[in-house]
């Protein structure tokens, strides 16, 4: 078995509380062979923790300078685009959290420079690899007519899950002030691309579209298809909190997301039939092992009967990254790509275009 050597871009949360740890968990599929992000006493530290000795500044450097099979894009997502085009021009495979990128133009770029290369692009949306989602899908197309289904997401913050479980995430405030501007104005050039002149909860709304719920989105969209249009939404207390009405052919879809204080995590999706529903239940990713559940509900004459089914306790980061290497390292087309992530572009476009309506 072929051991895939990867690199690294960026090594803040998301990194040090899955990726590194799965990668580190897998030693007979991939070697990390070199870390990248902008903070020198950060880049020091998971280089000496994970016993990684090419540390660098500047991704461009990390790929020329380091041979590696793959990348992993974890960084800000203003600088998804440039750095997955860089590993393509190599020839070098391409894993990129979500969201994939902020604009239209952005995801064509990609596509385009996949097409160019030897290398392949997979989108990181780990909950479409949770076998109990994968479940629903099969339950979801033999359940006959859908009456009606629902979407959430609402969370609290991810420190509360973390710091009750011990997890310690490294931060240092050696970002180049040079660096932090540079951010701030790609996102408000980026921003103003994607959905033009808007006002700050809307610019907030559409960023919170992208970062958190991409996620119930692109699921959404596998289990359901595309809708027919959004019929209305709503964007409250600075953009945290949104609602939408999604139309598809003889039913509707409720979308309901919000980002509070509160220490819980309820994402699922649920589709309703006339005697049976299915549900999926998510957990904090933040956790690992914790499981991904599936409830189907029955009615059979009298009764109302539930079925409570958890597949494994494998966690849906690892069976992504299992599926990656099949696609770097045996040829596998990747489930989440590029062209699928132009689709759930299109809805979260959809989305805003309804908030600004009913604004």
């Amino acid at each position: 078995m072929k051991k895939l050597k990867v690199g690294i871009i960026g090594v803040g949360e998301i990194a040090q509380i899955i990726h590194l740890p799965i990668l580190q968990s897998l030693p007979e599929l991939y070697e990390i062979v070199a870390l990248c992000d902008i903070s020198q006493r950060l880049l020091n530290v998971m280089g000496e923790k994970y016993g990684v000795k090419n540390l660098y500044a500047n991704a461009a450097d990390m790929l020329d300078r380091t041979a590696m099979d793959a990348v992993f894009v974890l960084n800000n997502m203003e600088y998804h685009t440039e750095c997955a085009i860089a590993a393509l021009q190599r020839n070098i495979h391409v894993f990129v959290e979500k969201p994939m990128c902020v604009t239209e133009a952005e995801a064509r770029d990609i596509i385009q420079a996949r097409d160019a290369s030897q290398a392949q692009v997979m989108v990181g949306y780990m909950r479409r690899f949770a076998p109990a989602y994968l479940r629903a899908l099969e339950e979801v197309r033999e359940l006959g007519p859908i009456n009606y289904a629902r979407v959430r997401d609402m969370i609290g913050p991810n420190a509360y899950f973390t710091g009750q479980s011990g997890t310690h995430v490294y931060r240092f405030d050696d970002i180049p002030a040079e660096a932090a501007r540079d951010r701030k104005e790609r996102n408000a050039r980026l921003m103003k691309e994607a959905i033009g002149e808007a006002s700050g909860e809307e610019y907030a709304a559409y960023g919170l579209l992208l970062g958190l719920n991409s996620h119930d989105i692109s699921a959404m969209r596998e289990m359901l298809g595309m809708p027919l249009r959004v019929k209305a939404a709503a964007s409250r207390q600075g953009g945290r909190f949104k609602n939408a009405i999604l139309e598809y052919d003889g039913y509707d879809v409720m979308f309901e997301t919000g980002v509070d204080g509160q220490g819980r995590f309820d994402a699922h999706i649920e589709v309703f039939g006339e005697q049976r529903s299915i549900l999926v239940q998510y957990d904090t990713p933040y956790l690992r092992q914790l499981p991904t559940t599936l409830r189907i509900r029955d009615t059979i004459g009298h009764a109302l009967q539930e079925t409570v089914i958890r597949p494994t306790y494998k966690d849906a980061y690892t069976c992504e990254l299992e599926h990656f290497y099949e696609v770097a390292a045996n040829g596998l087309s990747p489930k989440t790509t590029p062209e699928d992530y132009v689709q759930d572009l299109a809805i979260i476009k959809m989305i805003m275009d309804a908030v600004r309506r009913g604004a």
